[in-house]
């Protein structure tokens, strides 16, 4: 908590608000500062690139218990449930509740090891225009393999990043992800220690941040892999 230098913080949350049971969140206790982003059953990447069983199920997916955000990922009836919950900023005119031009961005979590579902938790364009405007990830990969980067830089062919920055660090135990954006360039820390630097074709408009949590890329999870992922807290900043 608090500014750092060249950073003036605007959004902080450590779950401490209550429990939420599944299908409650975010409720009274979170309402103000999230947004389950999705409803029920909105195709996930997969489900729209490749016709896979999967999507976004908040109700069946998110709550909150002893100090952190829970999403129960598992399938029913052949389908695979993700979650893409999003924080809420300051509303700026024209824009997405939680869009910023450039930002800090750090969040605590672990994962149990869950293969073909995957995190990709990322700034995304609040224009839409993919890949014309970039992507940034972080973390991102299947929660059964090891925690990367990546930047899809502004008008990256067919949306392919530009650059891709792997760890050898899984999602079993707790880490910290840290990405500093600013004008032409991103930063990404992994318990406060720099994993890599992009600065060609860094995004230079508005983007929002979310927790993308979601399945079948590539593979899809057997249908009896069931397990969670935990998020103890999220710090954001805008760039001053």
């Amino acid at each position: 908590m608090g500014d750092l230098p060249g950073w003036t913080q605007v959004f902080t949350e450590d779950f401490l608000s209550g429990n939420v049971p599944v299908g409650g969140f975010p409720g009274a206790a979170y309402g103000a500062k999230w947004s389950a982003n999705y409803a029920d059953g909105t195709p996930d990447t997969a489900a729209q690139l490749l016709q896979s069983k999967s999507g976004y199920y908040p109700s069946k997916v998110l709550s909150v218990s002893d100090g952190v955000l829970d999403m129960y990922l598992h399938s029913e009836n052949g389908v695979s449930m993700g979650a893409a919950p999003a924080p809420k900023l300051t509303p700026i005119s024209g824009r997405p509740y939680n869009s910023q031009l450039y930002g800090r961005y750090s969040v605590r979590f672990r994962a149990d090891a869950l293969a073909g579902f995957k995190a990709a938790w990322l700034l995304w364009p609040d224009s839409k225009q993919w890949p014309e405007d970039g992507e940034i990830d972080f973390p991102e990969g299947d929660l059964a393999a090891h925690i990367y980067a990546a930047m899809h830089g502004t008008g990256s062919p067919g949306g392919g990043a530009v650059d891709v920055f792997h760890t050898a660090v899984t999602f079993a135990s707790w880490h910290t992800a840290t990405t500093e954006w600013s004008r032409g360039r991103v930063e990404f820390f992994l318990d406060g220690t720099l994993i890599g630097t992009s600065t060609a074709a860094v995004p230079d408009t508005p983007m929002h941040y979310l927790l993308q949590t979601e399945s079948c890329l590539p593979t899809c999870p057997e249908p009896e892999t069931s397990g969670h992922v935990y998020v103890d807290w999220v710090a954001i900043w805008k760039k001053d």
